[in-house]
């Protein structure tokens, strides 16, 4: 995991910063939790500033993209968290666990840790017919695959509760839908490597992806072709938000 994101975390500090509407949605599954554990923490988006919060990164390159007064951060894995048994109301994952080694490990380590999990994760049934996936990079959705999603985390967590985060059309947060009304910011290359499943699939699929992409745009047939999706202000890409209490 830490030499993973020493490779591809470089621009997460610019790209990955906390979306105040898919925030909001994780401050109201935390609610009641006056400690919380940020597991796999990043940069440190999301992590609730009117609480009292320790962050666990193995990477050193993401530890040095945080602000300059974050919450402390601890350099570990999810899969052995540095507390003792019940340290936290909460423990927070956001977009992380699908890249933990063990997922199941990190799962029973947050709930050994907290009374409370939330995990911000997504369903690959919605999200591999969005249309970056399903019209260009059809290799992101067989690779993740192998990834601890929705389905497996409710399950390991035994989830009360499944909320859907819709993603706004002009979202801050530079994830891997956050351009669903914005395709051209795909064709940057550092946004892109702020995307861990475009960065971590053959750069020659991405390149030539990209620039089927900008002759649609060029063309308008991407336009055309997702007509749609220019007036809406917010678009299911499958993101979820797993809650679990116990």
């Amino acid at each position: 995991m830490s030499a993973l994101y020493d490779q591809i975390g470089t621009t997460y500090g610019r790209f990955r910063r906390s979306d105040p509407r898919v925030a909001a949605a994780i401050d109201a599954a935390l609610e009641g939790c006056a400690s919380v554990v940020s597991v796999g923490a990043g940069a440190g988006s999301y992590e609730p500033r009117d609480r009292r919060v320790a962050a666990v990164e193995p990477s050193r390159t993401m530890i040095a993209q945080r602000p300059r007064d974050p919450a402390p951060v601890v350099q570990a894995v999810a899969g052995h968290l540095p507390f003792p048994d019940r340290a936290f109301n909460a423990a927070l994952a956001v977009l992380t666990a699908h890249h933990w080694p063990d997922a199941h490990r990190g799962l029973a380590e947050m709930q050994r840790v907290a009374s409370r999990q939330v995990v911000m994760t997504w369903d690959r049934a919605v999200s591999s017919k969005y249309w970056l996936i399903d019209d260009y990079l059809p290799e992101i959705a067989g690779y993740e695959e192998t990834y601890a999603t929705v389905d497996t985390i409710a399950a390991a967590l035994n989830a009360t509760d499944i909320r859907a985060i819709p993603v706004p059309h002009d979202c801050v947060d530079g994830f891997m839908a956050a351009y669903w009304r914005r395709p051209e910011r795909y064709l940057d290359s550092d946004a892109r490597a702020a995307i861990s499943g475009i960065a971590l699939i053959d750069q020659t699929i991405v390149e030539r992806a990209m620039g089927a992409l900008a002759d649609d745009l060029a063309s308008g047939a991407w336009h055309r072709r997702h007509a749609d999706l220019l007036d809406l202000d917010e678009l299911d890409a499958g993101y979820r938000l797993v809650v679990a209490d116990g």
